[in-house]
């Protein structure tokens, strides 16, 4: 049919797409060897039969073509168990070269992928009848010991660690191209995402980045690199290599300029204009979507999810082992059995042409210390968002398995996303993914695959007529939901509080990393606090047992109040305010430790990654101060609450007097310790700056706007402090950094509004000394917020001697941003372009606030932060089928402007996360149909999510701490109801 249709290559590429379902194509291409049996790709834009001369002779294979530097880019499951696969085969064929330890991992996740758990037996004949690497058997012990690790991951899950350590391998998506430089030495050349590398053999000695390549040419046999001019280079300006033949030669230039237009446009190159006499050099462009349309179309939500085969695992997937008969309106994609073959069948020429494919794929994984997220992973924690339903069932399997109380930081599971949509969600983690993440992810608008927990459990599920039985069963009374509220946050507080007396302290004293003093300095202070809580929740619990009626239901008049309990314990608690003291030492030793010791540091990046750790580690710390707050205000409402002649009112009122003290005793140095843990936060999402963290420094507001550049407004993300102003953009970092471009000192800085001369909507323009810069803000309200910070802070820097010595010490930025660099490509005479680059998508730690300010063109300040401090809540909640009219009820935790999901209070880690900033906060209208009542409605764009609370007091509570993270406070409203700010 291709053949006689004279039908282009992009028509057999999209029938080979359309036949698996294939979402992600364009990362995929099909090779064939060419008249002279050289492995060439299909050119999408010739007809097929102008390439494939002899049809009935000739295999296509469909490969991966381009490797993204992270699998968290992947938006689908599919496209990653696609990549995966071929991660297999490269190693199978010798192309993905390692030591021997890097391969056993490799082959151990290949293995529980296949398989599913260990079983030394199953094991052995299985690695004797699959063979995957040559000399395998010297091997099969050291697999079979990192298997026996892995019990409990799902495929899905398999492969995202398949990915993660894969990606971090010098040849992993490496193909190698013989050539010789000018003294004739032999050498290999590849093309990667960040540009041209250079090996001899397997060993790369040489990298150009795209920034730093003006043009690319070759003439005849010779292979042209022309870079930039770089004072600080002892290369030439033009590089030149030598390769086998012109035909060889034109082959790698071609894929060379379709790697650059992939990564690193905006959109599709348009074609050049035919000459009217004669053309000079090749006409070959790129054709096909970029990387970042693809991203934007999955992310958009253009697509249908759709069923597909694991054909290379024996065990049922999540999907399969799960999903009933009755629920398919779900649109859940199943994964069953099959053998190992590849992911696409076989396409015909007509009755002639074969086209096969090889096993390929890709998959996101973490490294084997990490934890997939979302996206939160995103960067404070590795959780998945809930950006996507119809990915929904992807860790039930993992999620009905015993969980393993002890705290583990070897090879972690857990859903293969990122979040990337929830931080970048502009059209959609999280990570995001995503994610959203520690990570990424959950998933920005630029998200990534992200995955609501459980939302085919049939057991998640309750009917209306046993929701009104349990509401009538339970008190009513709003002083009860006011204990409530102390319960469920007691909980999670007492969770949060392990993650360090349980799984950090575990994880340090299995790597001999941390100093006896700083160990002794954080437990000895912490375990205290760890086992106060422990029985303070547990009295909690008992009383509301009482009260419910649930024991001793014949004296339950006796217990239908909290206030005595609460004020036992808070007097109690004023003896552990010697440990509270401690937290500032505390937080300030682990930063100097981390800072004078790569071992801990790594040590420290490396535990945050793990799912269970879904915030910061240094926020974690501060933990212990911020519940202070929470009594202060359960007791405060409670108090009001209450009429003076409530049984109950007395000791509540006695509560609040003891829990104030202590707020107001540790309130200034609580401030403190969140401007010092803030810097430090930032300081890992930064490149391009050594001295953030210096004192005196305070920090006031983040966010994205547009900085005006001569190829028109370019997205920066601003940094703003008490004495700087800093500029950056995404950088091409494996954490996906943001790198600084300028600083602007606030000392004599001069502001004003300049929408009419520049005719751009919500512009400023800021001046100081001989610099200038002007900024447009999204919207009128975040220009308020950005001139209202930016005028204070000019006010303090004025109040100040002057500009700080060590900021003007701190390390210069580039002068020339990522994506203002423009690559020229060109064929053997003059073919060239100019392009912006494709911003990079995060791998991980994809869920930071400043991820998702990027992805979601907002801003937050401190102010935020301290108010979102107070604003935490946690309990159960109803979640809405998406096409049903079936509730979920999931235990949610809201934190850092961010919900967790879980299954139950129980879980040691969220199954997903949905960050807020950015969502809209209403009340559903009567065409929703939802006829329910306490529910509330979370959208963004095209994601629209119900939720319903169980009474009229925690709809409310649910309502004012969302709504403090999806409407920014402008700094004066919050400090109106706000003690004063450090600064």
């Amino acid at each position: 049919f291709f053949l006689q249709q004279r039908a282009p290559g992009k028509v057999l590429h999209d029938a080979v797409c359309n036949h698996l379902n294939l979402v992600e194509g364009d990362y995929f291409g099909l090779e064939f060897p060419d008249h002279k049996k050289m492995m060439v790709w299909l050119d999408l834009l010739k007809p097929v039969m102008k390439q494939i001369r002899r049809p009935k002779h000739v295999v296509v294979k469909f490969v991966v073509k381009f490797f993204p530097p992270d699998h968290a880019q992947l938006q689908e499951e599919l496209t990653r168990y696609l990549f995966a696969l071929q991660v297999k085969q490269d190693l199978a064929q010798g192309r993905l070269t390692c030591n021997d330890t890097s391969t056993a991992l490799l082959i151990s996740h290949i293995v529980q992928s296949e398989i599913g758990d260990f079983d030394e037996t199953i094991d052995r004949e299985h690695l004797a009848k699959n063979k995957y690497i040559p000399q395998q058997e010297a091997l099969e012990d050291k697999i079979m010991e990192f298997h026996r690790n892995h019990v409990g991951q799902t495929p899905a899950e398999s492969d995202f660690q398949l990915l993660e350590i894969a990606r971090r391998l010098e040849m992993y998506g490496i193909r190698l191209h013989p050539a010789k430089d000018r003294e004739g030495t032999k050498i290999n050349l590849a093309v990667a995402n960040t540009g041209i590398l250079v090996f001899q053999g397997h060993t790369k000695i040489n990298a150009f980045n795209w920034a730093k390549v003006r043009k690319l040419s070759f003439k005849r046999k010779r292979f042209l690199i022309k870079l930039r001019p770089d004072v600080n280079s002892s290369f030439q300006d033009t590089l030149e290599f030598l390769m086998a033949s012109r035909d060889f030669c034109k082959s790698f230039w071609k894929i060379c300029v379709e790697h650059h237009a992939f990564f690193r446009l905006f959109e599709e190159p348009k074609p050049k204009p035919k000459p009217v006499l004669f053309s000079r050099g090749s006409s070959f462009r790129f054709s096909g979507r970029t990387q970042k349309q693809v991203l934007d179309y999955v992310k958009e939500g253009g697509h249908k999810k759709v069923q597909f085969e694991r054909k290379h695992s024996k065990i049922h997937s999540i999907r399969s082992l799960t999903a009933q008969p009755s629920e398919q309106h779900t649109e859940v994609p199943k994964q069953v059995n099959g053998n190992d073959t590849a992911a696409v069948q076989s396409c015909r020429h007509g009755k002639e042409s074969k086209a096969s494919t090889e096993d390929t794929g890709q998959h996101k994984s973490p490294s084997l210390k990490k934890s997939p997220k979302e996206v939160k992973k995103v960067d404070g924690a590795v959780v998945s968002t809930v950006e996507e339903e119809e990915e929904a069932a992807k860790d039930r399997m993992q999620q009905n398995r015993p969980q393993s109380q002890q705290p583990s930081t070897g090879s972690l599971t857990g859903s293969p996303h990122l979040s990337e949509l929830s931080i970048n969600s502009q059209g959609g983690p999280s990570l995001v993914n995503m994610s959203l993440s520690p990570n990424l992810s959950p998933d920005a608008k630029q998200s990534s695959p992200l995955i609501s927990p459980l939302l085919n459990d049939p057991s998640c599920i309750r009917t209306d007529d046993e929701e009104e039985v349990k509401r009538k069963r339970f008190p009513t009374e709003k002083a009860y939901f006011i204990a409530k509220e102390a319960a469920t946050t007691e909980r999670t507080y007492l969770k949060d509080l392990e993650v360090i007396t349980s799984w950090f302290q575990s994880a340090v004293n299995k790597e001999e990393c941390m100093p006896e003093t700083l160990k002794n300095l954080i437990f000895s202070n912490f375990e205290p606090l760890h086992k106060f809580h422990t029985g303070f929740l547990k009295e909690i619990e008992q009383r509301l047992a009482l009260w419910e009626g649930r024991s001793n239901a014949h004296i339950k008049g006796d217990y239908q109040r909290i206030g005595d309990v609460m004020l036992k314990n808070i007097q109690s608690m004023k003896q552990l305010t010697i440990h509270l003291r401690k937290h500032n030492e505390i937080l300030i030793e682990l930063e100097n430790g981390i800072k004078n010791s790569r071992k801990l540091e790594t040590f420290c990046r490396d535990f945050e990654l793990q799912k269970v750790c879904y915030l910061p580690l240094n926020t974690f710390l501060l933990r212990p101060l911020h519940r202070l707050m929470h009594y202060k205000q359960i007791m405060e409402r409670l108090c009001k609450h209450y009429p003076p002649d409530h049984v109950d009112f007395r000791d509540s009122r006695a509560a609040l007097a003891e829990i104030s003290e202590m707020v107001a005793q540790l309130h200034g140095n609580m401030i403190k310790m969140e401007n010092f843990q803030k810097l430090h936060e930032l300081k890992k999402d930064l490149i391009g700056i050594d001295n953030l963290v210096i004192p005196g420094r305070e920090f006031i507001r983040l966010g994205s706007l547009s900085k005006l550049s001569g190829k028109g407004l370019q997205q920066r993300m601003f940094f703003l402090f008490n004495d700087i102003l800093l500029y950056t953009s995404r950088g091409l970092t494996a954490s996906n950094q943001f790198k600084v471009h300028g600083h602007l000192p606030l000392y004599g800085m001069a502001m004003e509004v300049s929408e009419e001369e520049w005719g751009v909507p919500h512009c400023l323009t800021l001046r100081v000394q001989h610099q200038s810069i002007v900024v447009a803000a999204s919207s009128h309200a975040e220009m308020d917020k950005w001139t209202e910070d930016i005028q204070m802070a000019i006010e303090l820097a004025e109040k100040s001697s002057g500009p700080t010595p060590e900021l003007l010490a701190s390390s210069p930025p580039d002068n020339k941003s990522p994506d203002e660099t423009t690559v020229d490509q060109e064929s053997e005479d003059d073919l060239s372009a100019s392009r912006t680059s494709l911003e990079r998508q995060s791998p991980h730690r994809g869920n930071t606030t400043v991820h998702v300010c990027w992805h979601r063109n907002t801003s937050v300040s401190m102010v935020d932060f301290s108010i979102a401090v107070e604003n935490q809540l946690s309990g159960n909640l109803l979640r809405k089928f998406k096409n049903s009219n079936g509730w979920q009820k999931l235990w949610v935790v809201f934190t850092n402007f961010c919900m967790f999901f879980y299954k139950s209070h129980q879980d040691n880690h969220p199954l997903a996360s949905l960050p807020l900033l950015g969502y809209s906060l209403t009340i559903p209208s009567e065409s929703e149909n939802i006829h329910k009542d306490y529910v509330f409605k979370l959208h963004f764009k095209s994601h629209v999510y119900y939720f319903r609370a169980e009474s009229e007091y925690t709809f409310e509570r649910w309502m004012e701490v969302i709504r403090s993270a999806t409407s920014s406070a402008s700094r004066t409203r919050a400090l109106s109801h706000k003690e004063p700010h450090a600064y």
